[in-house]
């Protein structure tokens, strides 16, 4: 087996007067320095988002979870009347409505309060780092 021609090879070129193409440029050797973002950022903004989630999560299922279990195993709770008929199954049944918008605003204050402050600092050292390696 024969090994194809490099590009800087005289007989690589379709036609004899052709140039040769340039040679590509020395590689420059500049000092390494470390990025300015650590994996450890990674980790915290994972960790945020993991509490953001559990507690959004287990918000709403948790008091699905409740309701579920009063229906269960307290019916004379559940059928009791609260206010003009209404029967307290019900009305916890009508509040799982309100429980999951205190998830959703819960999910967003933790977004706002924890997670996004590190994807923006995350994202800045990110672009800070791209740009060093564009003057490199």
């Amino acid at each position: 087996m024969s090994q194809d021609p490099s590009p800087r090879d005289p007989s690589y070129l379709t036609y004899p007067w052709q140039p040769l193409p340039p040679e590509p440029p020395a590689p420059r050797h500049l000092p390494h320095r470390e990025p300015v973002g650590h994996h450890s950022d990674l980790r915290l903004l994972r960790g945020a988002y993991r509490l953001q989630r559990r507690t959004a999560t287990l918000t709403a299922l948790g008091y699905f979870t409740l309701f579920l279990v009063l229906s269960a195993f307290a019916p004379r709770m559940m059928t009791s009347t609260v206010a003009d008929g209404v029967p307290a199954g019900l009305l916890l049944a009508l509040l799982q409505l309100p429980v999951t918008w205190l998830a959703i605003a819960l999910y967003e204050h933790t977004a706002r309060r924890h997670v996004d402050p590190l994807a923006d600092r995350i994202r800045r050292t990110a672009e800070l780092d791209a740009r060093r390696g564009a003057v490199r």
